[in-house]
């Protein structure tokens, strides 16, 4: 790979006239190659990094810092702790709609929009007349963070480099080692992590890439897991977690410790296909230990606490949420609307487990709920509940249209 084909590809694109500009600094390969890019391609006047902690953990937050001194822009670099922001509004929400865009956890998709917000207003206030930061133009984020950036800051010029200069992972990695850049993955498109999930790659897997096992923060793989397994308690009170095994945890701390357990027993590995939001599909690869155990037995719980109605209008209302969430529009008007709907539908998601965590499986083996509409009092074969006589005519009632359909049918025959 020539590197000097790669920089005149990037010294012969345009680029807007830039002042001052925010960027959505991580420390990952984007966004501290966008810094350069601000300094050498767009001769930025002045650069502020805004680094936003939504739970990816001390190290990270500390490798941001490293390379920010290695690179000399350490001391303009603002932290802004969005942790209990990221669990008290948007988790809790999450949570409530059982948050699942085709088998993923949504994560990466909340996150993105809440960065995008904090560096948008950040950036507003200190003046900046850009913001930049780190999508490609075949994925996700470049959606979800422009729609956000606008807004909240829609004066702002939106730089996305990787998409603009039209670069290849490999280019960016080529690009880096040129420029001394100190970033160097461990397998190519890198992570992103948060306390709910982390997406390994995404993007970058090939169809049957094996998948080395030192990639894993918090998973065992299901092979490898104890051969015994551990059994964990959990008490819900109005659709969230609140107790880990009898102890009431805040749910950050309650996350964390599921992550850790769930994860040494094989549990909260996913393979998928994920169709994205330009309709084109990618094979991702995501570690969710916590996500997955919460969710299950917040599904188990709402089977058994609200009416049949209910439960089916929300599946099809949870569906819209985290097709929202995905697709980057977290703060339109019909996301609060479904919000509401979900909020107020939790007040009797109420109940307590006990499971089994075995080589990636999830076992029920106690339920017990105070709003329980399960009553096996009425319900049972092996009960006197009600006489079982009175349903005689109900059924009668029940087959009338059944009976108008066969008329039909032998008139049609006739």
């Amino acid at each position: 790979m020539d590197v000097k084909e790669i920089l005149k590809k990037v010294e012969e694109a345009p680029v807007p006239k830039v002042k001052k500009a925010a960027v959505a600094y991580s420390g990952g390969l984007d966004s501290t190659l966008g810094i350069e890019m601000l300094r050498r391609k767009y001769k930025a006047e002045a650069i502020v990094p805004i680094c936003i902690d939504v739970g990816q953990g001390e190290d990270e937050i500390v490798e941001a810092r490293r390379k920010a001194k290695l690179l000399d822009f350490e001391k303009d670099m603002i932290l802004v702790d969005a942790k209990p922001e990221f669990v008290g509004e948007w988790l809790t929400k999450a949570i409530r709609a059982n948050s699942d865009y085709n088998g993923y956890p949504v994560s990466t998709s909340m996150t993105r929009q809440l960065v995008a917000r904090i560096v948008a207003v950040e950036g507003a206030k200190r003046g900046c007349d850009a913001v930049m930061e780190g999508s490609t133009g075949k994925g996700n984020d470049q959606y979800r963070m422009h729609n956000t950036f606008k807004l909240f800051a829609p004066h702002m010029e939106v730089l996305a480099f990787v998409r603009d200069f039209d670069l290849t992972r490999k280019e960016e990695e080529a690009i880096c080692v040129e420029w001394g850049v100190p970033v160097k993955e461990q397998l190519t498109g890198g992570d992103d992590k948060t306390m709910w999930c982390r997406s390994i790659a995404s993007g970058a897997i090939d169809l049957n890439q094996e998948l080395p096992d030192d990639i894993w923060q918090w998973l065992t793989p299901p092979r490898k897991a104890p051969e015994k397994g551990e059994t964990v308690t959990l008490r819900y009170v109005e659709g969230l977690p609140v107790e880990l095994n009898g102890k009431e945890t805040p749910l950050d701390e309650l996350i964390a410790a599921l992550n850790v357990i769930a994860g040494r027993n094989g549990v909260g590995y996913i393979d998928m296909f994920e169709d994205g939001i330009m309709d084109l599909k990618s094979r991702e690869i995501y570690e969710a230990p916590a996500a997955h155990v919460i969710l299950k037995l917040h599904r188990d719980l709402e089977q058994q606490c609200l009416p049949k109605e209910e439960i089916q209008f929300k599946k099809t209302v949870d569906a819209k949420w985290a097709y929202m969430t995905y697709h980057g529009e977290w703060y339109h008007p019909l996301k609060a609307d479904l919000d509401a709907f979900i909020a107020q539908s939790q007040k009797v998601v109420n109940g307590s487990f006990r499971v089994d965590l075995y080589k990636g499986n999830i076992v029920v083996t106690s339920r017990e709920s105070k709003t329980s509409l399960f009553t096996p009092e009425i319900r049972s074969i092996k009960s006197r509940g009600y006489d079982q006589r009175w349903a005689v005519n109900a059924a009668k009632i029940r087959g009338l249209p059944f009976e108008i359909l066969s008329k039909r049918n032998q008139a049609m025959k006739g």
